[in-house]
């Protein structure tokens, strides 16, 4: 399974998805998931990124000292690189 594929699996347990986005179409719809969520379901927002292990302090700094990014840009950048780490954590241990 490459390594998109299975992003999109491990995201696709909190987002409908559609199939076969690559890379830059799959941070755009995130992006756009975030923003909404940030706006209408803040609590959603918060149970995403706590089932998802992304690091608050981590995220909290970079919220704060990134400029000419959204909120929802940051937010989805760091949710997709969680979810990577994980990938590589899975095929680090399953090759064992």
């Amino acid at each position: 399974m490459s390594d998109i594929t299975s992003l999109l699996k491990i995201i696709n347990k909190d987002f409908d998805l559609p199939e076969n986005l690559n890379e830059d179409q799959l941070l755009e719809v995130m992006v756009n998931a975030f923003a909404y969520l940030i706006d209408e379901d803040f609590q959603k927002l918060l149970q995403i990124l706590y089932k998802a292990d992304v690091d608050q302090d981590k995220l909290k700094i970079l919220l704060e000292n990134t400029a000419n990014s959204s909120s929802a840009e940051i937010i989805a950048q760091a949710y997709i690189a969680r979810q990577k780490a994980k990938i590589e954590t899975w095929k680090k241990y399953s090759n064992r």
